[in-house]
């Protein structure tokens, strides 16, 4: 009997531990759940990675009860970027943030090192990382200035931010370990602390490409979530179905953060309509209920990775030949944006977990069984 009874208890232990594993894994993208964002197709990995050359690597730390945080880096193509830079532009929707390198993405129109993500107080060391990393590329010994591309968001709830526990060596293996292909979403990377709708945020992915008569271009859309306000996917009101809403009450009234949204497209945009571009990322977030808060740093980082617009570090010419789209081209170009971003901040939450971080403070994952049935009502889903 005692050992029927042994048996029994481990049974169960087992049990309990695969029903607690089998949580984690169940977590699905939006078009796995059949919830169609828009019109046009994604790409193969539904990702920014899709556009060709772009690479997405994480560091995630998450230690003790405390450290919840991490980085994320985007490589805009394999070469060396800061020899073979790429047109780049960058849209400020609302400037509570602290983003390096702005100033000269905005007067000369081009991106020099990887893109990289992480929490507020972690800025700096980042940026300092980007440094050594292209100082260490054998091709840029002779180089004396580097503008270090850095954006954040604030994790200071889920995560002991005044710790600043992100080091170098952090950021640098997150660069050298990004890869092409699947990108790994939710709580990982810089979006391992964040919080979006009162939910679990974190980093999410997303992708469309236009009809070959269109082009064919593919646009990639990377985003870290940190943000508030009242939840909506595909028109429906689910943050007030679910009861959990900016103004609803003393908890939820308080819509402040971040959202930090990198685009990657191959078409041959100049620097002057990837902005026209990044601004139209921000209508992607308000389709998701975002507001764009007093208190929210919300930044759209925009580039090309097409090969004959690049910007080589060095030319003997005096002159920059470029074959760009016309104005007049670009609406299929800023539908795919609007789509792309507003599965990307989706994707960001539906692949989170629950998480209990620094304090104690505890935050639920969204309840995906709950929100698929309120879709069901409204028609988006069968």
């Amino acid at each position: 009997m005692k050992f029927n009874k042994v048996i029994f208890s481990f049974t169960l232990i087992f049990f309990v531990t695969s029903l607690l594993f089998c949580s984690s894994v169940k977590r699905k993208r939006v078009h796995e759940l059949g919830l169609k964002i828009g019109i046009l197709k994604h790409g193969k990995y539904n990702a920014i990675t899709d556009v060709q050359g772009v690479r997405v690597g994480h560091y995630t730390l998450i230690k003790g009860e405390n450290i919840r945080t991490g980085v994320t880096a985007i490589i805009p193509h394999e070469g060396n970027i800061f020899q073979d830079k790429v047109p780049a532009a960058i849209y400020v929707a609302n400037g509570f943030g602290k983003l390096i390198g702005y100033t000269q993405i905005e007067e000369l129109g081009n991106i020099e090192t990887p893109i990289i993500l992480t929490n507020t107080l972690s800025v700096p060391v980042a940026a300092d990382a980007l440094i050594d990393y292209i100082l260490s590329l054998k091709e840029n010994k002779d180089i004396k200035s580097i503008n270090p591309v850095v954006g954040e968001t604030n994790d200071g709830w889920l995560n002991d931010i005044v710790g600043r526990y992100i080091k170098k060596e952090h950021v640098i293996k997150a660069i050298s370990t990004a890869s092409l292909g699947t990108v790994e979403e939710g709580a990982v990377g810089a979006g391992t602390g964040t919080i979006c709708f009162g939910y679990k945020g974190g980093i999410g992915t997303s992708s469309r490409i236009l009809p070959s008569s269109l082009g064919g271009y593919t646009v990639g859309v990377l985003v870290q979530t940190n943000f508030g306000g009242i939840l909506q996917i595909a028109g429906c009101p689910i943050g007030i179905e679910l009861g959990k809403y900016y103004l609803r009450d003393k908890i939820m009234s308080n819509p402040d953060g971040s959202c930090m949204i990198v685009v990657a497209t191959d078409a041959p945009l100049s620097s002057r309509n990837l902005k026209r571009l990044a601004k139209r990322a921000m209508l992607g977030l308000a389709k998701t209920g975002g507001i764009s808060s007093n208190g929210s740093g919300d930044y759209v980082i925009a580039f090309s990775t097409e090969k004959s617009i690049r910007i080589p570090y060095k030319s003997k010419s005096f002159f920059v030949k470029e074959r760009v789209l016309r104005n007049e081209k670009l609406s299929p170009l800023f539908l795919a944006v609007i789509e792309a971003t507003e599965e990307a901040i989706l994707n960001s939450f539906f692949m989170a977990n629950s998480m209990k971080g620094n304090n104690g403070l505890y935050v639920k994952a969204i309840p995906i069984n709950e929100v698929m049935k309120i879709l069901e009502k409204y028609n988006k889903v069968k």
